[in-house]
C-alpha cells in the first residue's frame, strides 16, 4: 500500500492527497510537485532546510547520529582503508576499484595533469596578490573554452572522461594560482607522481624541481581530500546542480560551485578558524573568548563549531582529530595554535552552553590545524576543499544529467512588495 498524506486547505476545506516518497535511508519525503496545480499555494522554506531537491545515491547524512556514507560507506572506514583515488572511484562508479580499474583511472588522471599551455598563460592577467579562489574560480571557467567537447556527452565513457579531466586539473589550477598569487614560478606537473604527492610537489618545488614531501604529510593530506568529496546537497553542490539544470558546461558550473564554496560560511570556515585561533594569541585569553562567544549580546562567534546538518559530532571531525594526534611528533604542528585550539575544544566539549545547542567541533575545527602543519597557508585552504570536492560536483552534475524527473532549477517566492499600481 502507497503511503500518502493529506492537505487541507483551511480557508475552503479543499483536501488533496500528496504521495510520500520512501528512502532507503533517512527521513520520508512529501511529493508536493503538484501542490501549486492543485490547491494554488507554494511552500514557503527559506534555504532549503525542509525541501528535497533531488533524489540522489551518491552520499547520506543522518546529522543526528553523526553519520555520513559514500555510496553506503562510512566515512570513517573509508579515510582508514581507502585513498583518494579509491574514494574518486567509488563516488563516480559506486563502488570501489579493483586494480586493474583503480591501475586504468590513476594511469588516466596522471596523463590529464598537464594545463593547455594557452590556459597556463592566462595566469599571467591576475593581480600577483590575488587570493587563490579568484584566480581558481576564473582559470576553472576559462577551462571550458578548452575543452568545448565536454557540452554534450551522452555515454559512460564521455562521462568518466570529462569527470577525471577535471579531477586531474583542478589540483594543477589550484597550484599554479597560489604560486602565481606569491609571485613564484610555476612548476609542472610530474606525471609520476600519485596525485596528492604531485600537489604537493608543485606547491613546494624549487625551479630545480626538488622538493622535499614526506609519506606522513601525502597521507594527511589524501585523508583531507577524501573527507571533503562530497557531502550530500550543500550550498556549493546545490549551486553546481542549478548551473547544471540550465545545459551549461560542466566546468562552468563547478566554477559556480567553487564560488559559492569561496563564502566564508562554507569552504572558507577553516581558514576563518585559523584566523580566530591566531587572534586570540594565547592560551590564556580563550576562556575570555569562550565567554564572548556565550554572550547574547556581543556579535563575537566561535569559529569552527556547530553545522548545519550535523546535530551530533561531525564524524568528518572526529577522523581529522585522530590525525591531528598522530601527527603530533611527526610533523611540524605549530605548538602556540595547537594548544589554543585544545583549550577551546576542552571548553566547549564540557560547557553545558555548547552542549545543549549541539555546538560540537567540525570538520573546519581539525583541518585548519592540520593545513597549517602541512605548510599549507591559510590562503589556500578553501583550494583544498575544492580540490577534494570536485569528485563530488562532477558526479553530482552527471546524475542530474541522466535524471529524467530533472528540472531546470526554478524556485518560487514569497512576494512582499506593492501591489500592482498605475502611473499617475
Amino acid at each position: 500500500m502507497k503511503k500518502s498524506i493529506t492537505f487541507t486547505d483551511n480557508r475552503n476545506g479543499k483536501s488533496v492527497e500528496f504521495p510520500i516518497l520512501e528512502p532507503s535511508l533517512g527521513a520520508d519525503v512529501v511529493d508536493i510537485r503538484t501542490l501549486y496545480k492543485e490547491m494554488g499555494i507554494f511552500t514557503y522554506d527559506p534555504g532549503f532546510s525542509a525541501t528535497a531537491s533531488c533524489s540522489s545515491d551518491i552520499t547520506f547524512i543522518d546529522g543526528g547520529k553523526g553519520e555520513l556514507l559514500y555510496r553506503g560507506y562510512p566515512i570513517e572506514e573509508l579515510a582508514e582503508n581507502s585513498n583518494y583515488l579509491d574514494v574518486c572511484y567509488l563516488i563516480l562508479n559506486g563502488e570501489l576499484p579493483q586494480k586493474n580499474s583503480y591501475d586504468k583511472m590513476n594511469d588516466y588522471i596522471k596523463s590529464e595533469y598537464l594545463l593547455h599551455e594557452g590556459l597556463k598563460n592566462l595566469f599571467n592577467a591576475f593581480q600577483d596578490n590575488a587570493h587563490p579562489m579568484a584566480t581558481l574560480t576564473s582559470t576553472v571557467a576559462a577551462l571550458s573554452s578548452f575543452h568545448f567537447e565536454h557540452l554534450d556527452i551522452d555515454n559512460e565513457a564521455e562521462y568518466r572522461e570529462m569527470a577525471y579531466k577535471i579531477v586531474a586539473k583542478i589540483p594543477t589550477i589550484a597550484a599554479y594560482s597560489y604560486r602565481h598569487s606569491h609571485g613564484l614560478p610555476l612548476i609542472y606537473p610530474d606525471m609520476d607522481r600519485y596525485f596528492t604527492k604531485n600537489f604537493l610537489y608543485m606547491m613546494r618545488a624549487k625551479p630545480n624541481g626538488k622538493a622535499n614531501i614526506d609519506d606522513v604529510e601525502m597521507r594527511a593530506l589524501d585523508t583531507i581530500f577524501s573527507l571533503h568529496a562530497d557531502h550530500e546537497q550543500n550550498a556549493s553542490t546545490s549551486t553546481v546542480r542549478a548551473v547544471a539544470s540550465t545545459g551549461a558546461h560542466p566546468y562552468a558550473a563547478i566554477s559556480a560551485g567553487i564560488g559559492a564554496l569561496w563564502g566564508r560560511a562554507h569552504g572558507g570556515a577553516n581558514e576563518s578558524v585559523i584566523s580566530q585561533l591566531e587572534m586570540i594569541g594565547d592560551v590564556k585569553n580563550v576562556e575570555k573568548f569562550i565567554k564572548k562567544a556565550k554572550d547574547p549580546n556581543d556579535s563575537f562567534r566561535l569559529m569552527g563549531f556547530g553545522h548545519r546538518v550535523y546535530k551530533n559530532f561531525d564524524p568528518r571531525a572526529k577522523v581529522l582529530k585522530k590525525l591531528r594526534d598522530e601527527l603530533k611528533g611527526k610533523v611540524e604542528i605549530d605548538d602556540k595554535i595547537s594548544k589554543i585550539a585544545d583549550r577551546v575544544e576542552e571548553i566547549a566539549l564540557s560547557d553545558d552552553y555548547f552542549i545543549k545547542r549541539n555546538l560540537y567541533p567540525n570538520i573546519d575545527f581539525y583541518s585548519g590545524t592540520i593545513l597549517t602543519a602541512l605548510q599549507i597557508p591559510k590562503d589556500m585552504f578553501t583550494p583544498i576543499f575544492v580540490i577534494g570536492r570536485t569528485i563530488g560536483w562532477i558526479a553530482q552534475w552527471i546524475e542530474l544529467k541522466k535524471d529524467r524527473e530533472a528540472k531546470i532549477a526554478r524556485p518560487r517566492q514569497l512576494y512582499t512588495g506593492k501591489k500592482r499600481r498605475h502611473i499617475k
